[in-house]
């Protein structure tokens, strides 16, 4: 983690506009497709949720703009960042747990199933709310919705801190599709990042064989 120069950054003016706003946050969803996603899995016997994860957050980790954060009042830029995402508990309760990037898809989805395992060990409910070089996922594998909103405790705009959520994948014209949520802080980045991380996932997912 290092201190961004915000004083050179093309951005500079879009920052200071929207960094006081009381609530800066803006949130988009559309869709992915994921048939060669899914049908990957199923030839390697992989995760699929975990799969849809890995995607994300090497996407995330392709764009400057999605890893820059704030803390102590500054601008700060990370070389990597992780993801922590929502785990559903035997009871239907859920916790979270934390996954760090790995180099291929198939050592991130070996290295997540050994995180949830260990997490079912001894289940405890425990966000990371001080850690800000990450990414905030959510699963809602019930729902193929269309809009989302987050709860929000009112120091989120202090992070900058983007949630992603992805919902349950329908049939569109034999075609699978997933319904994904992107909720960023309008000082760090605009629609224009938001477009290039749904690009990259979407390139991502069609480039596995």
């Amino acid at each position: 983690m290092k201190e961004f120069d915000v004083e050179s950054w093309n951005r500079k003016k879009q920052f200071e506009f929207f960094k006081e706003y009381k609530d800066p946050f803006f949130n988009v969803t559309a869709t992915i497709e994921v048939t060669n996603l899914y049908q990957f899995c199923k030839k390697h016997n992989l995760s699929f949720s975990l799969a849809c994860i890995y995607v994300a957050i090497k996407s995330i980790n392709e764009i400057p703009e999605f890893k820059l954060r704030f803390k102590d009042k500054k601008v700060v830029t990370f070389d990597k960042v992780t993801i922590g995402s929502t785990v559903l508990n035997e009871d239907n309760t859920f916790s979270f747990c934390d996954f760090e990037l790995k180099p291929s898809i198939f050592e991130f989805i070996k290295e997540g199933n050994k995180v949830i395992e260990n997490h079912r060990k001894g289940v405890k409910f425990d966000p990371q709310e001080n850690e800000v070089g990450m990414v905030h996922c959510s699963t809602l594998p019930w729902i193929s919705f269309t809009s989302f909103k987050h709860a929000r405790n009112g120091d989120e705009r202090t992070k900058g801190i983007p949630k992603i959520v992805f919902g349950k994948w329908y049939l569109e014209n034999e075609i699978k599709k997933i319904p994904f949520s992107v909720e960023v802080h309008h000082a760090l980045m605009d629609g224009l990042h938001v477009g290039i991380l749904y690009e990259k996932m979407q390139n991502c997912v069609n480039s596995l064989v």
